[in-house]
C-alpha cells in the first residue's frame, strides 16, 4: 500500500503521490452561490488557471474574479506531472529555426519563467520544495552523444552558452546521474526540481487570501461570450478564461481541439543515502535522455525517485479519473526505470498513478483573446506546462488588461491550429506513431545507428 502523510478517509491522494504526501487531506471546498456582476470567469483551477488569476488580481486587486472547477485545485496534470519546473516549451527549438527573432524571446522568456516561479513561491510562502538543479538529457549510444553535441553546438551559436548549455564527457555525466548506460549529457541550468500538488494548492490557496472564489465540484459543460454553463448554474463574466487543457472536450462543441494524451508516474520509497553515492543527483537534478518515447525522472526532497514517461492515447479522447498503480503502462515505466538504475532492485515502489495531458494539433502552447467576445485561452504544453502555463498566464494577463508588452508579442500568442482528425484516425495515427517512435528508439539503442526511415516517420506524425 501507498504509504502516506496523513491518515483518514481522502479519496483525493488516489491521485499521485504528490496528493497522497501533502501535509494535510484534499477537502473540496464548500459550495457557495455564484456572485454577480464578475469581471473574470475562469473554467479550471489547475497551474493556468490560477496563476492567471494571481496576476490578475496582483495587476488590477479591484478585479471580481470567479474559478470554477469539476473536481478540487489540481486534481489534473498540474497535480499528476513530473515536477519539472523547466525552461523549455513544446516545439520551441523548431520555432527557433523558423525564425529566431521570435524564437529566441521565447526562449529567454522561458527562462525566466523558472526563476519567475521561484520568486514567487519564495515571496508568497509558498513550499513546494523548489530547487534549481538543472536537467541532465543523457546520451544512450555514441551516436546520441555525437548527435547532442551537434545540438549543442547549434545552440551556442544562437547566442547561448554554458551557462545555459554545458555538455558533460561520460566521467562528469555519471557522476551527476549514474544511468546504466551513459555516454555523456547536456545539463541544462534552467530547471527546478519540485512537488507540484504542494505548487498547485499553495497557489489555490494565495489566490483565495487575495479575494478569488473558487468553486470546487462545479463542472462547467459550456462556454460562450458573458457566459459559463455549469451543473450548478450559470455564471455570468465579462471576460471568460478557458484554462481546461486535456479536459477541453467536456466543453460543447470542442471535440478535437485537444487531445488528451495519458503520461505514467511511480514514485519509489525513501532511499538511503549509500543508493544516492551510486545513482548521484547531488542537486536533485531532473533527468531524462535522448529517446523518442519520453522518460523524465527527480530525486525528490524527501529521497525518492518520482519517475515517468508517456502512456498512450484512449481512444474517442476518453479519459480515466484515476490510474491504478496495476496499469499495464505504469508497470512499464517501473520497468525502465529499474533498468536504468539496477541498484534499485531491492527497493519498494510505493506509488503509481497516471494522467492526462493536452496536445493541440500543431503540438505547442497557444495563447488566444478575443477582445470583441471576452473569450481568452491558454493550453497545449504537450507535458511541459508546469513553467509554461505561468507564462501563459502572465500573457493572458497582458491581453485580458490590453497592454501591449514584450509577452504579447511571443509566437504562441493567437495561435489558431486546426482541430485533429476524427476517430478512428486520431487513434490510429496516433498509436501508429507511438510504435515507430518504440522501433526505432529499439534500433537505435541495439545498433548505436540513426533510425532514419522509423524516425522520419515519428517526425512526419509530430513525435
Amino acid at each position: 500500500m501507498p504509504d502516506t502523510a496523513y491518515s483518514g478517509a481522502n479519496e483525493y491522494r488516489n491521485v499521485s503521490f504528490w496528493f497522497d504526501s501533502l501535509p494535510e487531506p484534499v477537502v473540496p471546498a464548500e459550495p457557495q452561490e455564484f456572485e454577480h456582476n464578475i469581471d473574470v470567469a475562469i473554467v479550471g483551477a489547475g497551474f493556468t488557471g490560477l496563476w492567471t488569476a494571481y496576476y490578475l488580481k496582483k495587476s488590477e486587486p479591484g478585479l471580481r474574479i470567479a474559478i470554477v472547477e469539476a473536481e478540487v485545485a489540481g486534481f489534473g496534470a498540474s497535480g499528476r506531472n513530473g515536477g519539472w519546473c523547466m525552461g523549455e516549451s513544446s516545439e520551441m527549438f523548431t520555432q527557433i529555426e523558423k525564425n529566431p527573432e521570435r524564437g529566441i524571446p521565447l526562449m529567454r522568456a522561458m527562462f525566466d519563467t523558472v526563476a519567475e516561479i521561484g520568486r514567487v513561491c519564495d515571496t508568497q510562502g509558498i513550499d513546494c520544495h523548489y530547487q534549481r538543479g538543472g536537467s541532465l538529457n543523457v546520451a544512450h549510444t555514441s551516436y546520441h552523444a555525437e548527435k547532442l553535441q551537434k545540438e549543442l553546438e547549434w545552440i551556442h551559436s544562437l547566442g547561448f552558452t554554458d551557462e545555459d548549455y554545458k555538455w558533460l564527457p561520460i566521467d562528469a555525466a555519471r557522476k551527476r546521474v549514474n544511468m546504466q548506460v551513459n555516454h555523456g549529457a547536456i545539463h541544462f541550468a534552467h530547471v527546478a526540481a519540485l512537488h507540484p500538488a504542494r505548487l498547485v494548492r499553495g497557489l489555490a490557496r494565495l489566490v483565495q487570501d487575495m479575494g478569488v472564489v473558487i468553486h470546487e465540484l462545479t463542472p462547467a459543460t459550456a462556454i460562450s461570450p458573458g457566459l459559463v454553463e455549469t451543473a450548478h448554474g450559470p455564471l455570468r463574466a465579462g471576460k471568460i478564461v478557458q484554462a481546461t487543457e486535456a479536459y477541453t472536450e467536456s466543453l460543447q462543441g470542442a471535440q478535437r481541439k485537444m487531445l488528451p494524451l495519458y503520461s505514467m508516474m511511480v514514485a519509489t520509497e525513501p532511499l538511503p543515502e549509500k543508493v544516492w553515492d551510486e545513482i548521484g543527483l547531488p542537486n536533485r537534478e531532473t533527468f531524462g535522455d535522448c529517446r523518442r518515447t519520453v522518460i523524465y525522472g527527480q530525486r525528490t526532497r524527501d529521497n525518492r525517485i518520482a519517475f515517468g514517461g508517456r502512456g498512450g492515447y484512449d481512444y474517442a479522447s476518453g479519459r480515466r479519473r484515476y490510474i491504478s498503480a496495476g496499469d499495464t503502462n505504469v508497470q512499464r515505466v517501473e520497468t525502465t526505470l529499474r533498468d536504468l538504475f539496477p541498484v534499485l532492485k531491492n527497493y519498494q515502489i510505493t506509488h503509481g498513478w497516471g494522467g492526462v495531458l493536452g496536445a493541440l494539433r500543431n503540438w505547442r502552447p497557444a495563447v488566444t483573446f478575443d477582445r470583441q467576445t471576452g473569450l481568452a485561452s491558454a493550453g497545449g504544453y504537450v507535458g511541459e506546462g508546469v513553467a509554461a502555463s505561468n507564462l501563459a498566464a502572465r500573457i493572458l494577463c497582458d491581453l485580458m488588461l490590453e497592454r501591449q508588452t514584450a509577452l504579447t508579442q511571443l509566437p504562441w500568442v493567437g495561435e489558431a491550429p486546426r482541430r485533429w482528425e476524427p476517430e478512428p484516425l486520431r487513434w490510429l495515427g496516433f498509436h501508429a506513431g507511438m510504435k515507430c517512435a518504440d522501433l526505432a528508439d529499439r534500433k537505435e539503442f541495439r545498433t548505436g545507428r540513426p533510425a532514419r526511415v522509423m524516425g522520419a516517420i515519428t517526425e512526419m506524425l509530430g513525435f
